[in-house]
């Protein structure tokens, strides 16, 4: 089973993801920037993650438009996509959703997010608490989504995860680790800076990711088996 993995930054991996995946059976194949269109529609798996551009950044970054048509196809044709961060407004995208600027501005630290009464009855999601710590960086948001279910929201963005048919989106950074965090801010430590947030103040959240990170590895778990199992059913 091939679980290809669109990859936007050169610090952003797939973190907690890639060891659930391959011991689930899944050969991991990373596209940086770039698709190969029809071995990616034909994947067993397609993992879309995170990056600073956003959906409508076709202009500037070509790339996404591959990365939309691939969506769009596997989407008609059945076939799994998980989307985290930019790659859930890429699925929400493919999906018809609209995605935007949230009027609620950056949301951009580790704080709760509330998993629905849906969410919590999904196969994948069931067995969380009602409130999971997770990463947040991200300013866009999409609008509801025809025929996918609202699976979490937190006070700032309503919308942080879906379930569409096989496919899933998260919003927020369900596969970071504290020591990923920490590293992340590091990365982006001048432009964060330059803006006015507190590098200290953010890294010590980390402290809530590590504390969750038994929650964190066992959604991503169940994950990443609902994904093997809809592979072994379509062959």
């Amino acid at each position: 089973m091939r679980a290809v993995v669109f990859q936007h930054e050169t610090h952003e991996g797939l973190g907690l993801l890639e060891p659930a995946l391959k011991a689930a059976g899944f050969t991991v194949v990373k596209r940086f920037r770039g698709v190969e269109y029809h071995e990616d529609v034909e994947a067993q798996l397609v993992v879309a993650l995170g990056g600073s551009m956003g959906v409508a950044d076709t202009q500037q970054h070509p790339f996404l438009r591959d990365e939309l048509a691939v969506l769009v196809e596997r989407l008609a044709l059945e076939r799994p996509i998980l989307g985290v961060c930019l790659g859930s407004q890429l699925l929400a995208a493919a999906a018809g959703g609209e995605v935007s600027t949230g009027k609620n501005g950056l949301e951009l630290g580790v704080a709760p997010v509330r998993w629905t009464a849906a969410g919590l009855l999904d196969p994948v999601v069931k067995g969380v608490s009602a409130k999971t710590s997770v990463a947040h960086w991200h300013r866009d948001t999409w609008k509801p989504i025809p025929g996918a279910t609202l699976l979490a929201s937190t006070d700032r963005y309503t919308q942080q995860a879906f379930r569409l048919g096989a496919s899933y989106g998260f919003q927020f950074h369900c596969e970071l680790t504290a020591d990923d965090w920490s590293r992340w801010l590091d990365v982006s430590r001048e432009s964060l800076e330059a803006d006015g947030h507190d590098l200290a103040a953010l890294k010590a959240q980390g402290s809530k990711l590590k504390a969750a990170e038994h929650e964190l590895t066992g959604l991503i778990e169940r994950l990443v088996h609902h994904f093997a199992q809809v592979a072994r059913a379509a062959t």
